[in-house]
């Protein structure tokens, strides 16, 4: 991977001139690389690791797992598009092992997520079956340990 991306996947928030230093470029050059790398969809977009908990999110945000038809000539690709086309789903992913879909989807509360399972997903041709995993609790996320002051002790490690 691009040192340039991998600096910027680690830490979207710094600057052309720290990305310069660390990467002994000039400013203009690192400008113009994430240009280049934001206009052929390299970058897909920039977000900020959230403690919710803290931020007072009350939403709800469940794993679902989706059990699709392939079909001929497209396999797996659109439909997976079309249920990552969603509002609801925040991430859509092509899996290996026994469901073909992870889909993490987010709701204001149990029946919004519930509702949309049961009226939107599941009643688009090709899904054949979902199970639904509900987000109890983040203790790592993008990376980030989550919900603590990061002081903890490590486990001690026994032969």
């Amino acid at each position: 991977m691009d040192p340039l991306i991998q600096l910027l996947a680690i830490n979207s928030n710094r600057s052309a001139k720290e990305l310069s230093g660390i990467l002994s470029l000039t400013e203009d050059e690192v400008r113009s690389r994430i240009a280049a790398a934001e206009a052929d969809g390299t970058i897909l977009g920039y977000n900020a690791v959230v403690d919710r908990q803290k931020a007072g999110h009350r939403g709800v945000t469940a794993l679902v797992e989706v059990k699709i038809t392939p079909e001929r000539e497209g396999g797996f690709d659109r439909l997976a598009r079309r249920i990552a086309k969603f509002d609801q789903v925040r991430e859509c992913f092509l899996m290996s092992g026994g469901y073909d879909l992870a889909i993490i989807v987010e709701g204001k509360d149990l029946l919004d997520v519930a509702n949309f399972i049961a009226e939107k997903l599941s009643t688009i041709g090709g899904v054949l079956s979902t199970a639904t995993h509900f987000q109890l609790k983040a203790y790592k996320q993008a990376g980030f340990l989550a919900n603590g002051s990061g002081d903890e002790e490590r486990l001690p490690v026994s032969p």
